[in-house]
């Protein structure tokens, strides 16, 4: 595949809470660092997300009386699966890893920055009420084509991948550079498939 100055590489949430010793670990998560290292030698336009939650927020299963991780809640209208405490505002959690490369990004979009709704999508937040900017940014750079790898398959990788495709850009999911959390077995299997059926296209790093 032959990519150009209209491709962009979409780097979701590679934070320590999300790689192994983490608060919110995916399981073999750090295998990804040096396929996404490899790949971004490949793109001239690379942009990453970044969880960034107050302590407070309400995703934390610590911030409801009895809350419990994995319960699914509703909070302001908003249905809630409550996770443990992650990727807190300017803790080490919330940093990206020391071994992935980032000195050619463009931008970082945090997002979870509001303490009373979510945000898997690095383009908006779970009720669509916050745009974090990233679809007029990469409009704004004529941007076509958006390829997406980071964490989790099953819930930021997958919102981000599916919110692309609806801003119209083209999107690509690169599958040996995502890992799910899998609190069903099937989860990453089950995103895999909503992503083909929607009309993202599923490719392998070596097909770059």
């Amino acid at each position: 595949m032959e990519l150009t100055k209209r491709d962009a590489l979409l780097i979701v949430d590679v934070q320590n809470d999300f790689l192994p010793g983490g608060a919110l670990a995916v399981s073999d998560g750090d295998q990804i660092i040096p396929v996404i290292n490899r790949i971004q030698k490949k793109f001239d336009f690379i942009v990453a997300s970044q969880d960034f939650h107050p302590a407070n927020h309400k995703s934390f299963a610590a911030n409801h009386k009895n809350g419990k991780i994995g319960e699914l809640i509703v909070w302001k209208e908003n249905l809630q699966i409550l996770w443990p405490t992650h990727c807190v505002q300017n803790t080490e959690g919330a940093e990206f890893h020391k071994d992935l490369d980032r000195k050619n990004w463009k931008a970082i979009i945090r997002k979870g920055v509001d303490s009373d709704v979510d945000s898997y999508s690095a383009f908006f937040d779970n009720a669509y009420q916050i745009d974090t900017g990233l679809g007029k940014y990469l409009k704004d750079h004529q941007i076509d084509r958006v390829f997406v790898c980071g964490l989790a398959l099953d819930y930021c990788v997958r919102y981000s991948a599916l919110d692309s495709f609806a801003l119209e850009f083209e999107t690509y999911l690169i599958t040996d550079a995502t890992r799910a959390v899998n609190m069903s077995p099937t989860d990453g299997d089950d995103a895999l498939e909503e992503l083909k059926k929607t009309g993202v296209k599923l490719i392998t790093s070596d097909s770059l």
